[in-house]
């Protein structure tokens, strides 16, 4: 039995909405007809991949370092990630003057690595696994004193990330749907507070990489569960992380279901969006895009459903190998 304890709530992330509302881009809502006839039903897209350091993750970041107060801020702050919580801390960090130390797993994209670098983050290697980045960001925040500033399983990020969501019931009211991503579930943690506060009939449906199918494993038996076999072999390079303690519990009480693709779903997913909308996004955004497609979503009752593109850094130089064109 899950133990209860306080976690964001809607007051939470409108606070946060104010706060980062001057440092973030309001993203707008993008139709494509294509789309629309392959899912048979209205598609609204969150163009998160248009946000700062083009991901969702600049709204979290941003309300987490805008809380530290100055004693704090003056340490710096610490994370671990694998790319584009890694860029967003970095970007947050800088906007406040703030020292950013970024541990980064060494198979993380090149393009999120030189992001991270141009932005001002001081990269730490790290072995590619969670006990890893763990280990290390311990070590370098021990030793700096900088705050650290997990990339999902933290009360200030998810309220940050909810913050999309309201913008999305703004844009469009009557949605009867969301379909967002599920890495750590920072992001579907945000948006689902805000959804069954204010516009309960929602769905809210998570979408996860059946490689990574660590998230719908957890719904199903109500504990988190680890992954099993190898998540870095999934594309989806930003959803190959486990659930949080903070996470799990507002996932396991407010969304609805969460939907698993294979990887030929998110490569036809990330060619779709490349070639329909011209809008670039990443792997992990096209996972959103590919549970469009289906069992599950085309018998669900709903005109009316957004999808979070949830980020746009695209390594170009991987793209012929993710298309399957090299």
């Amino acid at each position: 039995m899950m133990v209860p304890m306080p976690r964001p709530t809607i007051d939470d992330v409108q606070a946060a909405l104010g706060r980062i509302e001057p440092f973030v881009h309001r993203t707008p809502v993008a139709r494509c007809r294509a789309i629309d006839a392959w899912a048979g039903r209205q598609v609204h897209l969150k163009c998160e991949n248009l946000q700062k350091v083009g991901a969702f993750k600049a709204r979290g970041a941003m309300n987490a370092v805008l809380l530290l107060d100055d004693a704090a801020a003056a340490r710096g702050v610490v994370t671990h990630s694998s790319g584009n919580h890694a860029q967003a801390l970095a970007w947050a960090a800088r906007e406040r003057s703030v020292a950013a130390h970024i541990v980064m797993p060494t198979n993380a994209p090149a393009v999120k690595r030189r992001a991270v670098e141009e932005y001002g983050g001081i990269v730490h290697d790290c072995e590619p696994n969670l006990e890893s980045r763990l280990a290390r960001c311990a070590e370098i925040a021990a030793t700096t004193g900088g705050t650290v500033i997990p990339p999902y399983d933290d009360d200030r990020i998810i309220a940050g990330q909810g913050t999309m969501a309201i913008e999305l019931l703004m844009q469009v009211p009557d949605i009867d749907a969301v379909v967002v991503p599920v890495g750590g579930g920072g992001m579907i943690s945000g948006v689902a507070t805000v959804m069954k506060a204010l516009s309960p009939d929602v769905r809210v449906v998570g979408a996860e990489p059946r490689l990574a199918d660590d998230a719908a494993r957890s719904l199903r038996s109500g504990r988190i569960e680890p992954h099993r076999g190898d998540p870095t072999a999934t594309m989806a390079d930003g959803l190959r992380t486990t659930l949080g303690e903070r996470t799990f519990p507002i996932i396991h009480d407010l969304v609805d279901e969460i939907v698993l693709v294979d990887e030929d779903q998110i490569r036809d997913a990330l060619r779709m969006v490349l070639e329909r909308t011209k809008l670039v996004i990443e792997p992990s955004a096209a996972v959103g895009v590919a549970t469009l497609g289906t069992e599950s979503l085309r018998s669900l009752d709903a005109d009316r459903v957004g999808v979070v593109l949830c980020g746009g850094n695209l390594d170009l130089g991987s793209l012929p190998r993710l298309l399957g064109t090299s």
